[in-house]
């Protein structure tokens, strides 16, 4: 990599002088490599990957811009995306992220995040923009009902992905089967288009050394709040202080117990296409807890 010439990107996009005095690989997920740079003044982080992945930064960049408007928790800063020797790249600053904090106090900023709402792209859910989920393209083609946008954007566009990778007929027509009768799951209930995360696993959240809960790794998008907090169901690593006091705060509908199931789907699906193994059946598995609750 030349650090001259990445340098030179951060002078421009800061309009401070920028020179790079120590470089550092760290973690960067399973897509991207990363680093943590020095210069004089300031430490970014930087994460790299193949030209045609400058569309997923870009969005990355905008998504992170989006959340730290809702001035509720703390984001990672942008700084700037560009190209460096055939390599696309984020720069955002660099937050210390070895601290320890209140999930009490996280399940609150999260609330203040849940109830900024949309102002400007025309529609109640979606997003004005496309980006990533993982490496999967995420579409967030704006409409004002939620129920088509989570089946045509979200259920269908990960069914159509796994019926590519070869996905057995038992989890396509589960699939359909759900989208056809999804409006089922949502009697009584209307969600509120909630500025979301869109990747809340516990690998997207930590504490600076100031206490300070962050999110980062995003992909945003306007919808259902149900849909952040399944996710952190998906995987753990959420305390129960942190629910408790979420729900304290805004209570979760009492249909949220089998749409939770409906929302993980999605990240299980497109698990199966990242990854493929055990996913189809654990696919399976999920699709029919929510057939049988429908």
């Amino acid at each position: 990599m030349n650090w001259l010439l990445l340098a030179k990107e951060i002078t421009q996009a800061t309009s401070q002088a920028c020179v790079i005095q120590d470089t550092l690989s760290v973690a960067g997920g399973c897509v991207n490599t990363a680093y943590k740079i020095k210069t004089e003044d300031n430490q970014y982080f930087v994460k790299f990957n193949t030209v045609t992945k400058l569309n997923m930064f870009e969005a990355e960049a905008e998504g992170l811009s989006e959340l730290n408007k809702a001035k509720a928790i703390r984001i990672p800063l942008p700084i700037c995306t560009g190209i460096v020797e055939q390599q696309s790249y984020i720069v955002m600053e660099y937050l210390n992220l070895s601290g320890s904090g209140s999930m009490a106090e996280f399940a609150e900023q999260l609330v203040k995040l849940h109830r900024h709402t949309p102002s400007s792209f025309g529609a109640s859910f979606g997003w004005h923009r496309e980006n990533t989920i993982g490496s999967t393209l995420q579409e967030n083609t704006p409409n004002d009902n939620w129920i088509e946008f989570w089946s045509q954007q979200r259920l269908g566009f990960q069914l159509a992905l796994v019926k590519q990778k070869g996905a057995s007929k038992h989890l396509l027509d589960k699939g359909e089967r759900i989208q056809a009768d999804l409006s089922n799951l949502f009697v009584g209930y209307e969600p509120v288009a909630s500025l979301l995360h869109g990747d809340l696993w516990s690998g997207n959240y930590a504490f600076t050394d100031n206490a300070e809960p962050v999110i980062f790794d995003p992909a945003t998008y306007y919808g259902d709040r149900e849909a952040d907090i399944a996710m952190t169901e998906l995987f753990g690593g959420f305390s129960q202080e942190f629910y408790s006091h979420y729900h304290s705060l805004w209570p979760l509908d009492d249909g949220y117990k089998i749409r939770k199931t409906l929302y993980n789907l999605y990240h299980i699906l497109n698990h199966f296409n990242m990854f493929g193994g055990g996913y189809e059946s654990q696919a399976i598995g999920m699709c029919e807890t929510i057939i049988a609750n429908s």
